[in-house]
């Protein structure tokens, strides 16, 4: 899929020297890669506090065989 953006050359510039890549290109799609994984990362922060646990489950007893 060919798109046209207008991205921010200077901190497309930056994020290009800050990790080392070899084109724009690799840098656009790392840093889409990051700020999925963020997002992804900050959805499973905020199931703390919402699960509720079995406090007399014995999880060992479930590795004996």
């Amino acid at each position: 899929m060919a798109t046209n953006l207008a991205i921010n050359d200077i901190l497309l510039n930056q994020a290009l020297e800050l990790g080392g890549f070899r084109t724009k290109k690799d840098t656009v799609n790392a840093a889409l890669e990051e700020f999925v994984k963020r997002r992804k990362a900050e959805d499973i922060i905020d199931l703390f506090g919402k699960i509720e646990y079995v406090s007399d489950y014995d999880y060992k007893k479930m590795r004996k065989r």
